[in-house]
This record gives structure tokens, sequence and C-alpha cells, in this order.
């Protein structure tokens, strides 16, 4: 029934935009020409709107994809690890980067997007697969690009803004920002605070309680209710951005954030251990500065950027074997420091040609360590590596508008990781506008990609493989991107095909010793289809309609030769991979209201190579609704917005993560204020 009605609410918000854009095929069109970028070329990219990005202080990065993209969001629940993965791939896969500074963790080659507050980001945008190329290497299924900018409507003055949420399971959320812009300078200073008991209820599945009679005969059984036990979470976010305007075209900038995490990791869903007894806690310190120079003269634009991130993370897992006494289990230290270094260059001699060269560093140097380790024998000793890696990448192209028709595209990327080189990396891209009355735009792409273990992938103990071999492949795409635009309705459309070869994928696999350990899983292939289409109509002066959607479909086979003989993955898909995906997001605004639905949709995902059916080797499909209210009352110099957002609106029962809970209907409401800049009347 809740399935039922989340696919009359989703066809209800299509349908009121298609009726609007109805009554406006009878309005005379207008034609609107622009000349296409020729940094996109034959690209395939999802640029994610800034009202998503702004619509509520409680959303991390994760929360946004999930619903404005067809990228696959893996959560172990609220205030936990949250990555993404898309076109069929891991979330090693997937880069990611803020203001050109990779994000992805040296240790575990992935990023945590639940720690990136969307209220700190000013600009997101998703490559898919070979479109990345152009950006950085590694990304086999694409990259994520995050950055902060100076503003470029903001008047000149003072402004600042706070916003105050309350919601269930005692969460609280804060942010700030106060801005000032002198014409010249541009200063900004960003606070995001997050607390949250995260005790929300649940029915446990993954246990049963006996019902007896009189004489101690089980006469029946049920699930009982719990709550998410040990789950509390409290986060810190600082962000200072300074920006000057020099004289001559150059502009200087520095970004720093700091971010402080302190949360504990929930108690499975079959852990029947007493949650007073058990000490399971991720800390967290992070600092990400980025200092820049960029010069506009003549059609050539030069920068260089100079960065570092300086991380501090601590896990500690402890138990209570005796009444009053924890006795620690693990307890790891890690420290990671990445000095970063990047100058790149774009010309364009004439209209029709645009080139450009980058060369980029990221020097890596992590210490790990748990002190607590106990063997075999039942000793304890300390465990870890200490490992310096450089990190070398460099990367030229030439694109070239041939005619108002065809436009191709050409990059050659090199990297270089420690003494390992990867062999060239080449990319080639190309589209064809088909212009009125088609507005259809091809697009085509082939490319080569390459990447580079991890540090935990080689010196994780117990368990590193310091023989892997670096993973690399070909990635085909093929697409359509159509538009067209009435006088009150714009709609645009996108359909690809994509299908990707990797070799020597790396895949963590468990070993008769006891633990994991990753190896070269030899040849996947993922391939599928990824659409996507979104659709302003204003139909009337005070309303406005903005629906968006995607979906894909990507298998995800392993066809590598079996590593053991009791190895049963050959054919099957890969674990935690959804061949099927979907989201939309409707829009509607009237005067000073607003209200937006929100849905996205996950198939099953299979938790072991060997795509078992059963409860712990699948995880069931489900379906995610989202609504949202607001209101905006303007004044001279102070605007106010009142917002209540319900989320999991037909309390969906569903996973992520196998054995993780996630949480039922809940609900946030937030009050802002902002104060306009005092030199605008």
């Amino acid at each position: 029934m809740r399935r039922l009605l989340t696919a009359l609410i989703v066809i209800a918000i299509a349908a009121s935009g298609w009726a609007q854009m109805s009554r406006s095929l009878s309005l005379d069109e207008v034609t609107v020409t622009a000349r296409r970028p020729l940094k996109d070329i034959g690209v395939v990219k999802t640029t994610i709107d800034s009202a998503a990005l702004r619509e509520n202080i409680a959303l991390s990065m994760a929360d946004v994809l999930a619903f404005n993209s067809s990228i696959y969001v893996k959560s172990y629940g609220r205030g936990t690890e949250s990555t993404v993965s898309f076109r069929g791939t891991s979330a090693g896969h997937t880069k990611v980067t803020w203001n050109g500074m990779s994000v992805n963790s040296p240790m575990l080659g992935m990023t945590d997007f639940s720690t990136i507050p969307s209220f700190l980001v000013d600009d997101a945008a998703v490559y898919h697969g070979s479109a990345g190329i152009n950006t950085t290497g590694g990304g086999l299924g694409g990259l994520v690009a995050l950055s902060t900018s100076p503003s470029v409507d903001t008047p000149p003055g003072l402004e600042a803004q706070y916003i105050q949420g309350a919601g269930s399971f005692k969460s609280f959320d804060e942010a700030a920002r106060i801005s000032w812009n002198s014409g010249r300078w541009q200063l900004s200073t960003r606070l995001v605070a997050a607390s949250s008991a995260n005790d929300f209820s649940y029915t446990n599945y993954d246990k049963k309680q006996n019902i007896y009679d009189e004489t101690g005969n089980i006469i029946g059984s049920y699930h009982p209710r719990e709550r998410n036990r040990n789950g509390a979470y409290r986060d810190l976010h600082v962000m200072q951005q300074a920006y000057y305007s020099a004289p001559g075209g150059n502009r200087l900038g520095i970004a720093a954030w700091w971010m402080s995490a302190n949360r504990e990791l929930p108690l499975l869903s079959t852990d029947y251990g007493n949650p007073s007894a058990v000490e399971n806690r991720r800390r967290e310190e992070t600092l990400r500065a980025v200092a820049s120079w960029d010069r506009v003269r003549s059609g050539l634009k030069t920068g260089v950027k100079a960065g570092v991130t300086h991380s501090w993370m601590a896990y500690d897992y402890a138990r209570e074997r005796v009444p009053g006494l924890m006795t620690p289990m693990t307890t790891s230290r890690s420290r990671l420091v990445t000095i970063f270094a990047l100058a790149d260059g774009e010309y364009s001699p004439t209209r029709n040609l645009y080139l450009t060269a980058s060369v980029s560093l990221h020097q890596h140097l992590v210490n790990s360590r748990d002190r607590n380790v106990t063997t075999e024998s039942g000793n304890t000793v300390t465990l870890g590596y200490k490992e310096a890696r450089a990190e070398v990448g460099a990367a030229i192209s030439a694109k070239w508008q041939i005619n108002s028709v065809v436009a191709v595209s050409g990059v050659l990327r090199e990297q270089a990781m420690g003494n390992n080189a990867s062999p060239l990396i080449p990319a080639l891209f190309v589209d064809a506008l088909l212009p009125r009355p088609l507005n259809l735009t091809l697009k085509g792409s082939v490319s080569r990609n390459y990447r580079f273990p991890s540090l935990n992938d080689l010196y994780f103990m117990p368990g590193g493989n310091p023989d892997l071999r670096s993973e690399s492949g070909f990635t085909y795409d093929l697409g359509a991107a159509w538009t067209r635009a009435g006088r009150r309705w714009a709609l645009t459309a996108e359909a690809g095909w994509f299908d990707s070869y990797i070799n020597d994928w790396i895949m963590w696999l468990p070993t008769p010793k006891g633990y994991f350990t990753p190896m070269n899983v030899k040849d996947v292939r993922a391939y599928g289809i990824e659409l996507t289409a979104n659709l302003i109509a204003k139909p009337f002066n005070d309303w406005t309609v903005d629906i968006n959607g995607s979906c894909s479909w990507t298998p995800s086979i392993n066809r590598g030769e079996k590593l053991t003989e009791a190895d049963a993955s050959q054919g099957h898909q890969l674990p935690y991979v959804p061949r099927r995906a979907a989201a939309v997001t409707g829009r509607l605004a009237h005067g000073r209201w607003g209200f937006i639905y929100k849905w996205n949709f996950y198939s099953r995902r299979y938790t072991m190579t060997t795509a078992d059916l059963s409860t712990s080797g699948s995880l069931p499909p489900y379906f995610m609704s989202n609504i949202a209210i607001d209101y905006t009352l303007p004044c001279r110099r102070v605007d106010f917005q009142f917002k209540v957002a319900v989320n999991n609106l037909f309390n969906e029962k569903y996973m992520t993560v196998l054995s993780r809970p996630m949480p039922g209907i809940n609900w946030e409401a937030t009050v802002g204020i902002r104060f306009k800049s005092t030199n605008n009347e």
C-alpha cells in the first residue's frame, strides 16, 4: 500500500508538470541559442542545483546525492559512514575533490560523505565515467567535484544568516554564515553543528522472542521492538574563506575547513549485549586548507593552488568482560598528512579551440597503529604501518569545435604513485549538435583508466596484500541529450549507455585464517543505462514547478577466473551494487510558500559474492519518500524562513548495510533568519 501511494504521488507531481506544459503548447515558442561550453564536449555530467544544496541544514552530501542523482549511497545509519558509488563500481572507484584537492582517504581510498555538510558546499557536480579524466585519474566510476567559491551576486556590505533546527531522536542542528563584500575583498565564515541521541526505535527482524504458555511450552514468537543503541553523535564544522580581486585580472584566495566529529557506532541488530557494557566510538579531527592564485587575461587563464590536509582519527572498541571493568579490544590511532599542489592553464587561441594543461601532486604521510591486537596465544601486540607515498598526475587536452555541428576533445593523462607509473591514459570525446527542430546532441567517448591500490589494501595489518596489482580498464559511452523550451516551460532529457571492462578489480575476501584480505578478482564488466530528465514550468505568474528525475540500470558482473575451488562468484552481481536505482525530486513554489517531494529507489543488493537470496545474503529493495514545506517572510532588512520536513514519509523498513537498521518516519523543523546587506537599499 505504501508503495502504491508513493507511485501515485510521483505520478501526480509529474502529471501536474506535464499538464502545465500541455497548456503552454498553444503559446508561441521562444528560441534560446547558446554556444556550447568547449569544456563539456562529449561528457556526461550531473550538476547539483544550489537549491538542493541549501534545502536543509541537516543534509549531508550523501543525502543530496541520493535524491538528486543516480548514485548509490551506502550508509551505516544516521551519523555514521556514508559512501557513494555509481555505474556499478565500488566506493573506492569514486574520486572526490574539494577545490581541486583530493578528499579520498589515502588509507581507505574512499570518502565518507556523511562528514560533508551540504551547507559548506557552493558548487557540486558529478562527472560520470570517462568525464572525470579531464580533472583527475583513478575514478573508474567517476568524479564528484565539490567547491567553495566567492559569490558573484553578493551585494557590497555585511550579511549574516543563522538557522536553528530540531527534530526526532533529540536531534539538533545549527548553521551560521557571516559574509562581507567590499568589491575587491570577499570574506566568509561558516559554522555547522549537529548532535543527536539517535535512539530511534525499530522492529528487529534479526531476533525473535518466544511466547510461552503457563506450562512453559512455546506457543508463538514475535520480532521485538528495540531502540538504536549506542548511536549518538556530535559534529562541528568551521569554514573560513577570503578572496581578493587584484588589478590585472588576478585573484587570490584561501579556504580553510576544520571538522571535529565524535560518533558512537551503533550495535548490530544481531548483538545481544548490554549497551552499557560496550564502547564503540570513532573520533576525527581534520583540517583542510587550500590557497589559490588565478589570472585571466586575453584568452589565457593560469592558476596555482597549494594546500594541506591533516587528519587525526581514533577508533576505540571495548567490552565489559567482568562487571565494572571494560576490556579494550581495539585502540586504533591514525594520523594522515597530505601536501597538495596544482598548476594548470587554459588557453583559447580561437573561438573554436580550447587547450588545457595541468600538473598535480599529493604527498601522503600516514601513520596507523592499533595498540590492542590479541594474538592466538593471548598476548597483546601493536600492529600497523607507517608509509609515505607521492601521487603525481599530469594531463593535457585539446577541444576543437570543428563546425557548428561536430566537436571533438582529446585528453592524455599520466599518473604515478610512489615508484609505480601508469601507462598513458587517453580519452576521446565527440559530440554532434543536431539543431532545430530536433534540438538533439549526440555524445560518445572512449577512455582508458587506471587506479592504484590504497595504503590499507597494501599494508593493513592483518590482511594487507603488498602484491596487489593496480586496476585498469576501458570505458565506452554513447548517449543523447535533448532540450525543448516553450514560453513558460523548459524540458531537458538525457539518455546514455556505458560499458566498462575493468581488469584486476580489487575486492576484500575472507580467508581461512579468519580475516579478510584484498585480492585481484581478475575481470569485471560494469555496464548499463542512465536516464535523466528535468522539467521547469511556470504555469502562472506566481507558480513554479520543477521536477528532476534520474534512473539507472547497472549490472556489475564478475567474469574473472575462480580464486579457489569454493569460489562461486563468477557471473554474479558484485556485493552492495544495486542493479536498478531511481530518484525523483519535485518542487512546487507559490509566492512565499514552497513544497518539496523527494523519492528514491534501490533494487536488491547482495551482501555476498554468491548472489545468495537468503535473509543474510541480500537486502530487499526499498522506496524512500521525504516531503518538506517552507514559508519565507521577507522584511526590509531581515528575511525569516520556516520549514518542516518529514523523512521516510511512509515509514519504510529498510537497511543499506546488513544488520544496520535505519530510522522510520521522522521529522525536523527549522527556523532561519537572514540579515541583508547593510549597503543594499
